[in-house]
């Protein structure tokens, strides 16, 4: 029940100690605040790493070639490795465990993309049908790259929506023949890139095409795949060796030399990075229930301050039959209202500030969308108002164990 006479007393106690209360207070908001702040910048962190994940397939590889680092049945080391055609035939044909696979081929130049009298610098990228869901991109208009278009070598492009918009503006780019690098291609579909990290700033060209209009070289610049959804770390560091091993058998170097033939693995990195957060998030928490504790310490020895003051009126409450139960009950609602209400003025103000810096930092490859957890928040208020009970237990079960003698001698 609403004890008006009890709220009234603890706020003429709050404006006899300003200052003491209002040091007592911020003390306690400052730990929520920078448990808010530290743990909302942890999410900033992890929510721009795992965007940079979604660029690709979480259980995607991606296969370079490099130089050989132990010599092998008489060959020395240092030798270059140029992955072809080939390897890219072998490993999709004898790797059982490989879902999707394309290679691509580096296009030498300025990489220009030209349409009547407009002209830009776009990254081209030369690749099988396959790299569609690889790379995570949505096919806005017409069509991708078919196995009609690798067969055949044909000139076609498939052009993002930014690229449509510097080149075409607002026209139909369907059908339209552009000029890159000096080649004619027409143009047969228009993607968007669902995360948008510079990816929108691409064409795609088959890679059979581009061979051909260099030269006719076999060379590739490297292979992109995807392993089963469902493979564990283990498993997919095994399906790395088995393609290693197999691309060994063509190139003629140890299959233990990891340096050969690189091999970027998501699910590895993720794993790196998911080990790494969690370090990150368990340091906060440290931090900030550390400086919660502190604070909460600072309430319980102005709480025990506070009896001590009181001795006299505490007596005379025991005095005229307070019960030990009230007493606790005074000294606990006082001590919980404090820390509570500091807490809640800590997360308003921590969450506030998370909110100011998600809209006015612009977004970045390392930082992305703080924000503070509703699950984190809804903890921070339970930690409150459990620490408040704490804070005010030691001094309230002080203060109800006081004989009305003693505390009426207290001066």
């Amino acid at each position: 029940m609403f004890d008006i006479d009890k709220w009234q007393e603890i706020f003429s106690t709050l404006r006899q100690n300003k200052l003491r209360t209002f040091l007592t207070a911020f003390s306690v908001a400052w730990g929520i605040f920078m448990l808010i702040i530290l743990l909302g910048s942890g999410n900033g962190l992890e929510n721009a790493m795992r965007k940079g994940f979604k660029s690709s397939m979480i259980n995607s590889m991606w296969i370079f070639g490099r130089q050989t680092t132990m010599p092998y049945k008489g060959l020395k080391a240092g030798r270059y490795i140029q992955l072809t055609n080939e390897d890219y035939e072998r490993v999709k044909q004898n790797i059982k465990e490989v879902d999707l696979i394309s290679s691509r081929y580096h296009m030498p130049g300025n990489n220009f993309v030209a349409y009547k009298d407009k002209s830009a610098n776009f990254e081209i990228r030369t690749v099988f049908p396959d790299y569609l869901p690889i790379e995570n991109i949505k096919i806005k208009e017409g069509r991708f790259i078919n196995n009609i278009d690798i067969v055949k070598k044909r000139k076609v492009l498939i052009i993002s929506t930014d690229v449509k918009k510097e080149l075409f503006k607002n026209n139909n780019a369907l059908g339209k023949y552009v000029i890159v690098n000096g080649f004619s291609v027409q143009v047969v579909g228009v993607f968007e890139d669902i995360d948008d990290w510079d990816n929108n700033r691409c064409v795609y060209l088959p890679v059979s095409t581009a061979q051909l209009l260099y030269g006719g070289s076999n060379d590739i610049t490297m292979l992109s795949l995807t392993v089963p959804v469902t493979s564990s770390l283990e498993e997919s560091k095994r399906i790395e060796q088995k393609i290693r091993t197999e691309i060994s058998k063509i190139h003629h170097f140890d299959p233990k030399d990891e340096r050969a033939v690189s091999i970027g693995n998501s699910l590895e990195d993720m794993n790196m990075f998911m080990n790494l957060f969690f370090s990150i998030r368990f340091f906060v928490w440290i931090i900030g229930i550390m400086t919660i504790i502190a604070g909460i310490v600072g309430v319980s020895n102005i709480m025990t301050i506070v009896v001590k003051e009181r001795t006299k009126e505490i007596g005379i409450r025991k005095t005229i039959g307070a019960r030990p139960g009230s007493i606790i009950g005074m000294i606990l609602q006082e001590s919980v209202f404090i820390t509570s209400l500091a807490g809640f003025v800590g997360l308003l103000l921590g969450t506030g500030l998370l909110e100011l810096i998600r809209r006015y930092i612009p977004e970045n490859d390392f930082f992305y969308n703080p924000e503070a957890d509703i699950r984190i928040a809804v903890a921070a208020t339970i930690v409150l108002i459990i620490a408040g009970l704490l804070a005010g237990f030691y001094p309230s079960r002080r203060a109800a164990r006081i004989k009305p003698i003693v505390a009426l001698r207290d001066e």
